[in-house]
């Protein structure tokens, strides 16, 4: 199965937290673009981060995390 649309906006949000820190967490604004909204809330209902606008990772948010910084490090050019 590939990756959609909203599942790549999802791991665009993830990979954007600081992993060094769980004290460190992220703010989206109403003012940003519809799909980033659109996907932190998926990602908060989906219990990966602590609140709608984006907040800290969960633990299953973390884990996550990690994986999705993965992946791209993986494919990301050197």
């Amino acid at each position: 199965m590939p990756y959609t649309k909203e599942i790549v906006e999802e791991l665009n949000i993830l990979v954007r937290y600081n992993l060094a820190t769980t004290q460190e967490g992220i703010k989206v604004h109403k003012t940003a673009a519809p799909e980033t909204i659109e996907a932190t809330h998926r990602l908060f209902k989906k219990g990966l981060v602590t609140q709608e606008d984006g907040g800290y990772l969960t633990n299953l948010g973390l884990e996550t995390a990690k994986q999705a910084q993965m992946v791209l490090d993986i494919l990301t050019p050197a």
